[in-house]
């Protein structure tokens, strides 16, 4: 090993064999060739070395132990970097399997990757486990921490490989070194005697993982995902650098629970599923009532803007061969072939997917001059997608859903200022649903899977990173940010995706704006340019919402059933302290309802107390509460949900404020800004 002295000014690497780093703060040294990280954190610091669980190099980070034999930028990462929570996470994984097959041996192991907020790993054992294993487990797991053996890296021959795990009974594990290309290493860390075969990186030993970790349930999985292939334990966990961020996690995934849509549709009566039905949603009135009440302000955001069309919902597959989506997306297209008699009705159709292509086809009817442009067409249209039974959750992921879709037919030169103008729209729109700040705006770009040229993908690109920083100065004071996906744009062009955070703290991505010079350029659309000559249109795909139906799950949970009045199915509810309110309650409703406002009534003979818990269970806003005494006063007790106090109002005052805090958003802004507006 080579020696160093203490400061990094100090390092005397050899003469000869040399590689060339670049530190964080910009300083470039030599060093021996193959040198470790590990080496050269201890010659700077010890206690650099000591907080030190891996380094990146050229920005991929690595085992803090691995020979450096190149000229690279690198960083040390510490245990706090939100780089080593991945690795935190693997780590972990392999401290489970470690676990299970020391508490139950001849459990074989499968494969155990991080995932979304957590790991897990797939178990094979004849008795499955189950939630009342973990508390063993976990123990366990700590054991193994505590020990704090090191991580280290090995690579063997495929034989040997195969060999090694053939003895120890890990079936599985010999067909996973068989499925490694050959030109890949057969890669083995160990922890102390137990070892796997794993890719890496990891940390430098397991006490480095932490106690802030948690099992959280089981699931069965076939191998390798096939129903032919036995049927295997996985077991999810998470963990976090510190016990306080997985104490938030933990309450985050409570909150979560509580607010589910699913559970909250069935108690609030909003729509339901059924196998008949496997992916489409049976709307219920109250929840049809959210649904439109969604629908209408989209449509009074788009008045005057926008001209609302309505494509077919089944077209023959050759327009969709034109489009590129029978090759590019026939996976998920639901796609049925006529039944007709004669040989020319026997045509293959597709429900559509997308409404693109029809929007096209509406602009092409008719002859377009630039003077038209930009053309902007939205449409509430209903699309099919196929989606596998496992990945379909409520209203979050179906098969059949309504897109607020529309398609903006403009000219290069144009470009920048309508994906700003629809930006400026799409904010402003989530603003009013309640979702301000701390709101991402993600750049995805060319994926590998692709139609159209380069040239086309590197403008379209050119133009959205140009727009993306104003998007950025312009959001900078009300917590919008802004990110590059790469390899995540759509097929046909680059694209802009929202990306908004709940009431809890998730994200959800909702909006896009996609760039398109491709389809109207496959369909042949053209307008007349000033000069006279045909041009193609750039098109525009816009979303705000995007699913609906989707995009009413997150308002659910978002506001944990409690909706804003101007979106609650019922705003009110009339009802009795006794029989004698009876006659008084029918005229309070009949008013409220002639204000505009969505009422029931409650003549039920119970106990008010009985009453008022009951529809704050049903999450009714506000309940008008009358008796004899308000029948003589005409006035209502007006209790609202979440509170436990009351507040008598004149009947017809208590409406006006009711009707005013009803007032959708859009139309309060809008009368606010009129010119006699009092």
């Amino acid at each position: 090993m080579t020696e160093f002295k203490f400061g990094l000014s100090n390092l005397k690497p050899m003469e000869s064999g040399k590689v060339a780093l670049t530190f964080p703060d910009g300083a470039r040294r030599e060093f021996p060739k193959n040198i470790t990280g590990l080496e050269i954190a201890k010659g700077i610091s010890p206690s650099l070395a000591k907080r030190t669980v891996a380094m990146a190099l050229d920005g991929v980070v690595v085992d803090l132990a691995d020979p450096i034999d190149h000229d690279a930028k690198i960083e040390f990462i510490s245990r706090d970097d939100a780089r080593a929570l991945e690795l935190i996470r693997h780590d972990a994984a392999h401290v489970l399997a470690e676990a299970v097959q020391s508490l139950w041996p001849g459990t074989q192991v499968t494969i155990g990757p991080v995932i979304e907020n957590g790991f897990y790993y797939d178990f094979f054992r004849n008795e499955p486990f189950t939630p009342e294993d973990f508390t063993a487990i976990e123990k366990k797991m700590r054991e193994i921490i505590a020990r704090d053996r090191p991580f280290t890296k090995e690579v063997w021959t495929r034989e040997q490989a195969r060999q090694v795990f053939r003895d120890n009974g890990e079936m599985f594990k010999v067909e996973l070194v068989d499925a490694i290309p050959a030109d890949q290493t057969i890669k083995i860390y160990k922890q102390g005697d137990w070892f796997d075969l794993c890719r890496g990186p990891h940390m430098t030993s397991t006490g480095k993982v932490g106690n802030a970790f948690k099992l959280m349930k089981v699931a069965g999985a076939y191998w390798r995902g096939d129903s032919n292939n036995p049927m295997l334990t996985r077991i999810y966990g998470t963990a976090f650098a510190k016990q306080e961020e997985l104490d938030a996690y933990l309450k985050q995934i409570e909150e979560a629970e509580k607010r589910d849509h699913r559970k909250l549709g069935r108690e609030l009566d909003l729509f339901h599923f059924q196998e008949e039905g496997p992916g489409v949603v049976f709307w219920h009135a109250k929840g049809w009532t959210i649904f439109q009440a969604v629908i209408a302000y989209m449509r009074r955001r788009l008045a005057g803007t926008y001209d609302e069309v309505n494509a077919p919902q089944i077209l023959d597959k050759s327009l969709w061969e034109t489009s590129g989506h029978w090759d590019w997306y026939r996976e998920n297209m639901f796609a049925a072939q006529s039944a007709g008699d004669e040989a020319e009705d026997k045509r293959w159709f597709a429900l559509k997917p997308m409404n693109c292509p029809g929007h096209v086809q509406i602009f092409k009817h008719g002859l377009k001059s630039y003077r038209d442009l930009p053309l902007r067409l939205a449409e509430f249209g209903i699309v099919h997608r196929y989606e596998a039974s496992g990945a379909m959750h409520g209203l979050m992921r179906v098969r059949g859903f309504t897109q607020d879709d529309a398609h903006t037919f403009c000219t290069e030169s144009q470009l920048a200022d309508e994906c700003l103008r629809i930006n400026d729209l799409i904010l402003s729109v989530y603003a009013d649903f309640g979702f301000e700040g701390d709101l991402t705006v993600n750049l995805s770009t060319r994926p590998d899977k692709r139609v159209g040229t380069d040239e086309m993908w590197d403008h379209a690109e050119r133009v959205m990173a140009t727009v993306l920083s104003q998007i950025e100065a312009q959001g900078h004071n009300q917590g919008v940010k802004t990110a590059i996906n790469p390899g995540e744009g759509a097929f046909y062009g680059p694209k802009f995706e929202y990306v908004l955070r709940d009431a809890i703290g998730r994200d959800w991505q909702c909006g896009t704006t996609q760039i398109d010079f491709n389809l109207p350029q496959r369909f042949g659309a053209f307008y007349i340019d000033a000069d006279g000559s045909k041009k193609v249109p750039v098109m525009v795909h816009r979303a705000i919402c995007g699913s609906m139906e989707r995009f009413i799950g997150i308002l659910i949970e978002h506001y944990a059933g409690n909706f804003p009045l101007w979106l609650a199915p019922v705003q009110a509810v009339v009802t009795t302290i006794t029989s004698e309110g009876d006659e008084y309650a029918k005229v309070v409703a009949a008013a409220a309802r002639r204000a505009g406002l969505r009422v029931e009534i409650d003549l039920r003979n119970e106990k008010i107390n009985y009453k008022v818990r009951e529809h704050s269970l049903a999450k009714i806003p506000a309940l008008l509460v009358v008796g004899k005494k308000e029948a003589e006063t005409h006035s209502v007790s007006i209790r609202r949900l979440g509170s436990e106090g009351q507040q008598v109002l004149p009947t017809d005052d208590a409406i006006a404020a009711l009707v005013d805090e009803a007032t959708p958003p859009d139309i309060k802004r809008a009368r606010a800004m009129a010119p006699d507006h009092r």
